[in-house]
């Protein structure tokens, strides 16, 4: 066998055994899951496991590294054909909705993954707060550019905030609504935006 083709087989095991465990942690939660199952199910030996990643903890701070990257390519790709900074917030926003409205939608991977690793100095905790100071910082630097007096720090505060909830009502409610809601509550803080101080 060449280098490339073990390269080749290295990276195809690698990918089986992330997409297994995300498939898996997002439907079911991280703790209840071990590594034999995802090993199972994603038809590799142990040996290849722990070729890939040092334990069950790399392969979730791996799965979360995979959302992060996914939903910042989505919120990029959703703002390339709009020209207003607003039109962007309401793009990023709009793929928040339809992920709500998805089938097998069961919330925010990076809130599931903040409840099962209360301790803030954990790396799964730290991957999910670096994830959200990120989302922060995008809506926040979106928001500024729309206008008005006011700082735009709140205002992406607050959006994250209705995010947040969004994402938690959009599996333990009607996805259609909660998706009508969010995109209503996006409207009231860009029009808030733009209306002048004292308003």
């Amino acid at each position: 066998m060449g280098q490339g083709t073990r390269g080749s087989s290295t990276s195809a095991a690698r990918a089986r055994l992330l997409g297994t465990a995300t498939k898996i942690f997002y439907a079911e939660g991280i703790h209840s899951v071990g590594v034999d199952r995802i090993i199972a199910e994603a038809q590799v030996t142990r040996a290849t496991l722990y070729r890939h990643f040092t334990g069950k903890e790399e392969l979730v701070l791996a799965y979360l590294g995979l959302a992060d990257r996914e939903l910042r390519s989505q919120a990029e790709a959703a703002q390339a054909g709009e020209e207003s900074a607003a039109d962007k917030v309401r793009a990023v926003c709009r793929t928040i909705a339809a992920g709500i409205r998805s089938p097998g939608f069961r919330g925010c991977a990076f809130l599931n993954a903040a409840v099962e690793y209360p301790d803030p100095d954990h790396p799964v905790h730290r991957a999910v707060l670096a994830h959200r100071q990120w989302f922060l910082d995008t809506v926040t630097g979106l928001l500024a550019r729309t206008g008005g007096d006011a700082p735009a720090e709140a205002a992406g505060r607050h959006l994250v905030m209705l995010r947040d909830g969004a994402m938690a009502s959009g599996c333990l409610s009607d996805p259609e609504l909660v998706a009508e809601t969010f995109l209503q509550g996006v409207e009231g803080i860009l029009r808030a935006r733009s209306a002048p101080l004292g308003d």
